[in-house]
């Protein structure tokens, strides 16, 4: 007997109350996508619980896939049987003989949510376990801390076995918090912040500046490259690349040294504000950290914010930099982050730039040129692109002829 069900539980969902059947078909919709390559498997939806019928599909590869999805508390590899005492002893022994059990401790812990079944939790408890012990060797029983908890649920259904639980991803599915607008430069921090907007169930589009010819393509590539890891936890994501060369070169024209970087970051997120109303976003995410750089002091925030009423969601406002560094390591993204490649947030960077601005004073050196038309044709000639982890750029789509 091999394991035929994946058994997925929810997290914080499940307090969801009356809008829990939104989050719960959400979250399917979520897997069924992340799992389309496997064609022989079935979803099947209860008001607590998702199972994912195998029907002979390897397990492992569902797995790896499954500790991408959002909204997945943990998950566990199930065995189903008919709800007869007989049955779920043998069903119990087969589970955990796919396991290597021996000189391993464990204990049976049994829920009988189907209350017409004739055995109570306690003896299902006893009979069960007494049943493992009698045809097994070298295993023995600890009910404080065992290494094997073979955990039963009876339900109408049938009787679920697992014996094993595999931490999910934890927050809430993408889609069901909105759609928000990721500034992403390319640094270590960006990404991050879009992987933490998504767990908190936001679909993100992402907007990068792009300053030819003072950004290369490979600093271009480094950007979808991100996205690309990102989508592993939302499917595709629409990456929009802003040229943004002839508005830098004017603030270095106009605005004096010290003011420069803060109206670089206001016309930033004029642009990505712009953006955000045409692609119907509700906010804009952010990977600022507060008092990190120049840029992030609580004073140049309150002056970049000035330009906009959108909500700005800043998930790494209270991180230091090794707690992001941790997070972009777990994702997969910090080696891209760091390769030497500039963005057009390190070009131009002003020797003393201020870090208590006031925004009448950006305002005051803006005002004398038509920023908003520069705004306007960037948004205008800006890129769209749809990323998914099948994307190919230039290089790899040559390397195949």
């Amino acid at each position: 007997m091999k394991y035929d069900h994946i058994l997925i539980r929810f997290g914080e969902m499940s307090t969801k109350g009356k809008n829990r059947k939104r989050f719960v078909y959400r979250l399917k919709r979520n897997i069924e996508k992340k799992l389309r390559d496997f064609k022989k498997i079935e979803i099947e939806q209860t008001r607590d619980r998702l199972y994912i019928r195998l029907n002979g599909e390897s397990h492992e590869n569902i797995i790896e896939q499954l500790k991408h999805v959002f909204g997945i508390q943990s998950f566990s590899l199930a065995m189903r049987t008919e709800n007869d005492l007989e049955k779920i002893k043998e069903t119990a022994l087969a589970a955990i003989k796919e396991l290597p059990y021996e000189g391993k401790t464990f204990k049976v812990t049994a829920k009988r949510a189907y209350k017409q079944f004739p055995v109570g939790s306690n003896e299902l408890n006893y009979e069960i376990g007494s049943y493992i012990l009698r045809n097994t060797e070298n295993l023995t029983v600890n009910v404080h801390e065992p290494d094997i908890d073979v955990r039963v649920e009876v339900r109408q259904g049938g009787t679920d076995i697992t014996c094993k639980d595999i931490p999910g991803a934890g927050g809430l599915p993408v889609g069901t918090s909105g759609k928000a607008m990721l500034m992403l430069s390319g640094g270590i921090d960006s990404p991050v912040a879009g992987y933490l907007a998504m767990k908190r169930g936001l679909e993100i589009e992402a907007v990068h500046f792009f300053s030819p010819p003072f950004t290369s393509e490979r600093a271009k590539q480094k950007v979808i490259d991100l996205v690309k890891k990102l989508t592993e936890y939302s499917g595709k994501i629409k990456l929009h690349i802003v040229p943004f060369t002839e508005i830098q070169q004017t603030i270095q024209k106009q605005v004096p040294d010290g003011y420069s970087l803060i109206s670089t970051r206001r016309m930033m997120l004029r642009i990505t504000d712009a953006l955000r109303k045409k692609h119907n976003g509700l906010a804009i995410v952010t990977g600022e950290s507060l008092g990190q750089v120049a840029s992030q002091t609580l004073e140049s925030m309150a002056t970049i914010n000035d330009v906009t009423t959108t909500p700005i969601l800043r998930p790494l406002v209270a991180m230091d930099k090794t707690e992001i560094i941790e997070i972009a390591k777990k994702i997969d993204t910090f080696d891209i982050s760091v390769r030497p490649y500039e963005d057009c947030c390190t070009i131009f960077t002003p020797s003393a730039p201020k870090t208590r601005p006031k925004k009448e004073k950006a305002a005051h050196y803006e005002s004398f040129v038509d920023f908003e038309s520069l705004i306007n044709e960037a948004v205008n000639k800006t890129e769209t692109l749809i990323i998914d982890k099948n994307y190919k750029n230039i290089e790899e789509f040559e390397e195949l002829f």
